[in-house]
């Protein structure tokens, strides 16, 4: 009788995967940003709410919960009902770098994130306050050499892609700075156009608009071909740095365990979402490229990132403070 039980409550579950999944959602889902509103992340929630909604017929709720390098908000939608109604939209430093500089592990992206698809690849650009002596990356990298530990960088913050090229720049081109790191893009970005800190790396998403208005001028971007939103900038790469080939992703999480048919149901109205011209024109708009990858290609690039990028954090011994 106990096994009839159980093989009863064992159909139960696998039946209820397909339904939840007809079914969901039947209420808000809430989208958690780990950084604050006005940057790169931020933004491309903010283009695909609106198209889920439009899509699946119930409110896709941004919620920005910064701090910590993203560790506060990835540890607390580690933690959410695998239910489908609590999604992440992460970067690469909440995903793969928080828990390591915190040194918590409060969540391993590889037990506790489902990756389902990207959503852009952006891009980002060596940008610089007009009072900096320097219109080329030569210019600026000869400055940074004749006054060693003066310049000041602005971080969106510890562990993050625009942290570590800088930490990757100093150690292999034997610089020094001092670097200020800042609760996301979006404070960083008004203390360099303010000119309390003198240069940035950052995405080009975020960057454009300041460009284009002459509140900061850029050096080089870390993009493999010159930009069409930037063609007078030069690559990284053809001025000889072929290693300055950073990249910020932005993509859709689920927790681990959630139901496969509603992380299918997502993902495949991701893809069509991110097909779309005015979707594709927004993210063009802001020097990002909506890319849409499969869960399985999507871990298989966090994979790389990780390695990649983890031996810098460790060789720098970046900390949060």
């Amino acid at each position: 009788m106990r096994f009839l039980a159980v093989a009863v409550a064992a159909i139960a579950a696998i039946v209820a995967g397909p339904v939840a999944a007809q079914t969901w959602p039947e209420r808000n889902v809430r989208l958690i940003v780990p950084y604050p509103a006005g940057g790169n992340v931020d933004s491309a929630a903010r283009i695909v709410a609106d198209k889920l909604q439009q899509r699946l017929g119930q409110a896709f709720i941004v919620e920005n919960k910064s701090g910590a390098g993203g560790l506060i908000a990835g540890e607390a939608f580690a933690k959410s009902a695998k239910d489908g109604y609590t999604l992440f939209i992460g970067a690469n430093g909440p995903v793969l770098f928080a828990p390591e500089i915190n040194k918590r592990e409060a969540y391993v992206w590889k037990r506790d994130f489902l990756p389902i698809t990207t959503i852009s690849m952006t891009p980002l650009v060596l940008e610089v306050h007009p009072s900096v002596q320097a219109k080329t990356l030569k210019e600026f990298l000869d400055l940074a050499r004749r006054e060693p530990g003066k310049l000041t960088m602005a971080s969106p913050g510890a562990g993050t892609t625009n942290h570590l090229l800088s930490e990757l720049a100093q150690s292999e081109l034997g610089l020094q700075w001092v670097t200020v790191h800042y609760r996301g893009n979006a404070p960083a970005t008004n203390d360099l156009i303010g000119g309390q800190v003198q240069f940035a790396f950052d995405q080009v998403s975020v960057a454009l608009p300041f460009v284009k208005s002459g509140a900061v001028r850029v050096l080089a971007v870390t993009s493999a071909h010159r930009l069409a939103s930037m063609p007078d900038v030069p690559t990284f790469s053809e001025l000889g740095y072929k290693d300055f080939d950073a990249q910020t992703f932005t993509g859709l999480f689920a927790p681990a365990g959630t139901p496969d048919a509603i992380v299918t149901k997502l993902h495949d109205t991701m893809a069509e979402i991110l097909k779309d011209p005015a979707v594709v024109e927004k993210f063009d708009k802001l020097g990002a490229e909506a890319v849409a990858m499969s869960p399985a290609e999507f871990t298989a690039y966090l994979t790389r990132d990780d390695a990649k990028w983890i031996p810098i954090v460790r060789k720098a011994n970046i900390r949060a403070d």
